[in-house]
C-alpha cells in the first residue's frame, strides 16, 4: 500500500496536467513523473505554483545515459515542497541533439545545474542565459559521464617546464590497456600457482 496523500498527490497532478505527461508511477515511496520535452515548462510552473503542490526547491538536475535506445538521454529533476514533505522526481526522454527548455526563468538555480548536464551529456537547454561549460575546461573534447566516453579521456594534461605553461597532449596508452575486455576482474594477473603443500593435520581433540 502506498501513502494515501502519495496517491492524492499522483492523482491531483494527474488530473490538471494530463496533457504534460507520459505517465507516472509511484517508486520507493516517492512519485515519479514523466513528462513530454515540450510541456516540461507548463508541468514544472504548475508543480512550484499550484496550491496543492508547493514543490518551490529544486534540488537538483541530472541525466542519465542510455546509448543502446533511440531516445538516448533521460533528463531528470527532483523537486521539493516543504509544505507537503514530499519529494517528487520529473524525468523527460530526449534523443540525441534535442534541446530541452531551461527552467531557469522559474527556478534561478537551474542556470548551473543545466550548465553541469550540457558538460557531462552534452544536452543543450534552450533558452538557457549563459550556457558554457562548468566543470571542465572550455578547450575540453567530449563529454564526461556518456557511456561511451573512454575511462581515460582523450587528452591528458601537464605542466612544461620549458614553455612554462600547462599543456595538452592526446593520451597514448600502451597497446596491453587498449586490448583490455574489462570481462575479468583477473585480467593481467597471469597464471595463479596453487600451493602445493600439504594440508596440515585437524588439531587432536
Amino acid at each position: 500500500m502506498y501513502p494515501k496523500d502519495l496517491v492524492q498527490l499522483k492523482e491531483h497532478v494527474h488530473q490538471a496536467q494530463e496533457n504534460a505527461l507520459e505517465f507516472s508511477v509511484i517508486d520507493n515511496e516517492e512519485l515519479v513523473l514523466v513528462a513530454k520535452t515540450s510541456e516540461i515548462l507548463t508541468l514544472m510552473e504548475f508543480l512550484k505554483k499550484n496550491s496543492g503542490c508547493q514543490f518551490t526547491t529544486l534540488v537538483d538536475i541530472t541525466a542519465v545515459d542510455y546509448p543502446s535506445r533511440e531516445k538516448r538521454f533521460d533528463v531528470v529533476y527532483h523537486l521539493l515542497s516543504m509544505n507537503l514533505n514530499q519529494r517528487v522526481r520529473v524525468k523527460t526522454q530526449i534523443a540525441e541533439g534535442d534541446m530541452v527548455p531551461s527552467l531557469v526563468g522559474l527556478f534561478p538555480s537551474a542556470n548551473w545545474f543545466e550548465r553541469e548536464v550540457f558538460d557531462m551529456y552534452g544536452i543543450p537547454f534552450s533558452g538557457h542565459p549563459d550556457l558554457r561549460r562548468i566543470l571542465t575546461d572550455y578547450g575540453f573534447a567530449g563529454h564526461p559521464l556518456r557511456k561511451d566516453f573512454p575511462l581515460t579521456g582523450f587528452n591528458e594534461v601537464r605542466y612544461d617546464e620549458v614553455q612554462k605553461k600547462v599543456v595538452y597532449e592526446p593520451v597514448e596508452l600502451v597497446q596491453e590497456f587498449r586490448n583490455f575486455d574489462f570481462e575479468s576482474p583477473w585480467e593481467g594477473m597471469g597464471e595463479v600457482i596453487q600451493s602445493t603443500e600439504p594440508e596440515q593435520e585437524e588439531e587432536s581433540r
